[in-house]
């Protein structure tokens, strides 16, 4: 009997620390969209002046989290542990709790951008996991020991997690969960008489492979694994279709307030965007000229979209002009405006560059790994659909990848 018991508070144990971890883990993917969650929590609460402090404490709050599930499903330190998730717990149920009776126009952030629960789906998942808690922590006694190896596992997911953290800062999600993911169609390429959504007909790429002699269609979200080889892509035409979320707006205004939407979907076009211009470096500036200047030079549209008025973007450009080295002739030519919310959801570096073609997104990069002007030689002569499918599934695979070491390791350790 004591044994079903001490495996049934196991089993609650695992439950909360698998979701704590899987949680914290897609939140560290993206610490600039978690910390505009943060952002909107210190609205809510009348924090506003906390604002410049929301990506640090968005990645610290993160990453507790996913060590506490760690911890959790590995079983060390039952009792510390046991008391801090039910702090922990015992918050958020009544932040769920506040979300619930006050209602603001806001998402809890759970699971950062890749699931959204309504306020009273947040209560509800909050409950469950305070009855899971009281079931596997009550009474304390009853915690038991976790096995020496354990500790061994918990240390190597931790590096793990270091290792997820250090490249969440420098480099932009691997899995997109926001709209504007590789294969994203911009509405501008939409030949529709409204952008409300409507019945019509969707183009969906089709990729073939071939394996053995025999060829075999498979769509973006299903495909093969590397034994197979690439042999064409087609266009498939869907009748009847409602338009969704994979259909996106990127508003190019000129400084006149005229819209230009149109330039980003025709042809190929890169993208710099700058969601926060005012914290952009001259250094960074000079990069994003030379860039912008390399890719004009491969064939590509270059567009600079800041998320400033045309007043802060002249100012920008004249403060540029005192330097001598940034060639802001060349940037005032291709400055074009956006929104801040646009920016910062279509690329999570400031000063990161994406790719186009025909109005679908390719790929993204961040600041500090934007390609060379070789390489930017090659995208301009090359089919996008290589590149498309190269970012999309690497970035997918690395991810799970990430997550069966870490369970594995939690587990079978």
């Amino acid at each position: 009997m004591n044994i079903i018991l001490e495996r049934s508070k196991r089993f609650c144990g695992y439950v909360v620390g698998i979701v704590f971890f899987i949680s914290g883990v897609l939140k560290l993917l993206d610490p600039v969209g978690t910390g505009l969650i943060i952002d909107e929590y210190y609205r809510f609460m009348h924090l506003d002046f906390l604002s410049f402090s929301s990506k640090g404490v968005a990645v610290a709050l993160s990453l507790v989290e996913s060590i506490i599930g760690a911890a959790l499903i590995t079983g060390l330190w039952r009792r510390i542990v046991a008391t801090v998730t039910l702090a922990v717990m015992g918050f958020f149920t009544l932040i769920s709790v506040a979300l619930l009776v006050f209602n603001p126009v806001m998402d809890c952030g759970c699971f950062g951008e890749a699931v959204h629960l309504s306020h009273l789906q947040t209560f509800i998942k909050n409950i469950v996991l305070d009855i899971l808690c009281c079931a596997s922590f009550f009474p304390f006694s009853a915690l038991g020991t976790p096995k020496k190896r354990k500790y061994v596992a918990f240390s190597l997911v931790c590096a793990a997690l270091v290792c997820l953290v250090t490249y969440s800062l420098l480099y932009i999600p691997p899995v997109d969960f926001t709209g504007y993911s590789a294969s994203a169609r911009l509405e501008a390429s939409e030949h529709r008489a409204s952008r409300s959504l409507a019945i019509e007909d969707e183009y969906e790429a089709v990729f073939i492979y071939e394996k053995n002699g025999r060829t075999r269609e498979f769509t973006l979200d299903d495909l093969p694994d590397s034994t197979w080889t690439f042999v064409s892509t087609e266009t498939v035409k869907k009748s009847n279709y409602r338009q969704d979320e994979s259909i996106v707006p990127l508003p190019v205004i000129d400084a006149d307030g005229e819209y230009h939407d149109r330039l980003a979907a025709e042809g190929k076009v890169m993208v710099v965007s700058v969601y926060s211009p005012g914290k952009l470096s001259h250094r960074k500036w000079r990069a994003v000229a030379e860039y912008l200047e390399a890719s004009e030079s491969a064939g590509f549209t270059p567009l600079l979209l800041l998320a400033a008025s045309p007043e802060t973007g002249v100012q920008i450009m004249d403060s540029l002009d005192g330097a001598g080295d940034v060639d802001t002739r060349f940037l005032r030519k291709v400055l074009y405006y956006s929104d801040y919310k646009t920016l910062i959801s279509l690329n999570r570096s400031n000063g990161g560059a994406t790719y186009f073609s025909e109005g679908f997104l390719v790929r993204k990069w961040s600041f500090k790994a934007l390609p060379n002007s070789a390489r930017v030689g090659i995208l301009g002569t090359e089919d996008p659909t290589e590149p498309m499918l190269s970012y999309s599934t690497v970035g997918n695979l690395s991810f799970q990848a990430f997550l069966l070491y870490a369970f594995a390791v939690m587990l079978l350790l």
